[in-house]
């Protein structure tokens, strides 16, 4: 009967993307259309506010992150919900993707291998992303050309292409292996404007100021997988996990892990702490999809409602110790995003899975299984069109008002989604 409820959920095998429901030994997955609803969605509105932070001064202060106009203090605009969003979805797909590994009987080991690698992959690209702008008098060629190579490079590496059983698999390695000798011959040759390089063999370092968004997703994901791992659906347990992980922030604050040599390398109460009990409050969520015992759907709105609830009251008192910020990950912040993010997926859970109305669930959700590539596009977009020269031209675009910027940005969020969805339909995924 559970496995019934949990199965009536789901759509049909398809696709890989970089959070969704994978099976690690190759056979079919299945996907949650409400998670890949609000996945799609969620990256609409990254594309958007990304590009829409590009127009300047004629964006008022509530369409741009907190932080960019603001004094160190209090606050949040719905542009700082979309990067916990990811967090909080990653979380949600755990479950499933792992669930489905564990029910096939895949080794263990080989899950923590899948587990690490993803982990790394993110962590890479990440730190490239961090480090986009070279130095060009230093390096002899443009900043637009190595920044757009990067992220060329980057689709390569991880490209998974569903053409033909043999050749699809023979062109997908050989463009793997294309894609990572450039990433490294690129990453050699960086040099940035203090002269800087990313990876200095000798003595062996690597240079960042911090991990990037895809870096702090691996993070968050390396730390969801494990406590999934150990406790799978136990609810209490997992809410036990997510509670602790919050108390890593104000440990940190007072000084707990100075010193220590993990620090040094990451973030522990903010990146390890507080932004990955946000993953973890999402496979907390995602235990309603796959638990053993029967839930119906009364059961499912009311521990959703109840989640939103407790997060939202946990916020509002936690508010004064530290308050709303964003780039500090504060518990305040991070509560925010777990009750809002958990009551949009409520809402598409409604339009999606229990009474779908496909002209919203259904494009979302096709857009939502291969966000890692409308992510790596959306990202290169601005270095391409330097390269072409139009980048003036697409500035342009966003003038003179606020409202251009917003159709500006709007067209552009459809655009790298339309584009998205086309060459996952040709066969071009990105696999982790």
């Amino acid at each position: 009967m559970a496995q019934k409820n949990a199965t009536a959920l789901m759509t049909t095998p398809a696709s890989s993307s970089a959070a969704g429901a994978t099976s690690a030994a190759g056979g079919p997955s299945y996907r949650i259309n409400s998670i890949d609803a609000l996945r799609g969605f969620v990256m609409f509105m990254m594309i958007f506010v990304n590009d829409l932070s590009g127009a300047g001064r004629i964006v008022p202060d509530w369409m741009v992150h907190y932080s960019e106009r603001h004094q160190r203090g209090s606050g949040m605009t719905f542009v700082d919900l979309v990067f916990p969003a990811f967090l909080f979805i990653v979380g949600l797909s755990l479950p499933i993707a792992l669930g489905s590994q564990l029910k096939k009987g895949v080794p263990l080991w080989k899950i923590l291998r899948h587990i690490l690698v993803r982990t790394l992959s993110l962590l890479l690209i990440g730190v490239l992303m961090v480090n986009e702008s070279p130095d060009p008098a230093r390096m002899g060629w443009s900043a637009p050309l190595w920044s757009t190579l990067m992220y060329l490079s980057s689709l390569c590496a991880f490209c998974d292409l569903a053409v033909g059983a043999g050749s699809g698999r023979l062109v997908s390695a050989g463009l793997r292996a294309v894609g990572f000798a450039s990433l490294v011959f690129l990453a050699l040759a960086f040099v940035g404007p203090d002269g800087h390089r990313i990876v200095t063999l000798s003595p062996f370092s690597i240079h960042t100021d911090w991990w990037g968004i895809l870096g702090l997703i691996g993070w968050a994901y390396l730390v969801g997988a494990i406590v999934f791992l150990v406790f799978r659906t136990n609810r209490t347990a997992l809410l036990g996990c997510m509670v602790l992980l919050f108390c890593l922030y104000p440990a940190e604050q007072t000084g707990a892990f100075a010193g220590f040599w993990l620090n040094n390398f990451v973030g522990i109460g903010g990146t390890l702490g507080s932004q990955a009990a946000i993953t973890v409050g999402g496979v907390l969520l995602a235990t309603l999809l796959v638990a053993a015992e029967p839930s119906s759907e009364r059961a499912r709105v009311r521990f959703t409602a109840l989640f939103v609830a407790g997060t939202a009251a946990a916020a509002w008192l936690v508010n004064g110790l530290y308050g709303i910020w964003k780039n500090d990950a504060t518990p305040s912040w991070c509560l925010w995003a777990c009750a809002i993010t958990a009551t949009l997926w409520l809402l598409f859970h409604f339009v999606a899975d229990v009474r779908p109305v496909a002209v919203i669930s259904r494009p979302l959700a096709v857009a939502g299984q291969n966000v890692l590539l409308a992510y790596l596009l959306s990202e290169m977009l601005p270095s391409a069109l330097d390269l072409v020269h139009l980048g003036d031209w697409y500035g342009r675009l966003a003038e003179p008002n606020v409202y251009h910027a917003v159709i500006r940005s709007g067209c552009c969020g459809v655009a790298v989604l339309g584009a998205t969805v086309a060459l996952n339909r040709a066969g071009l995924r990105l696999k982790l």
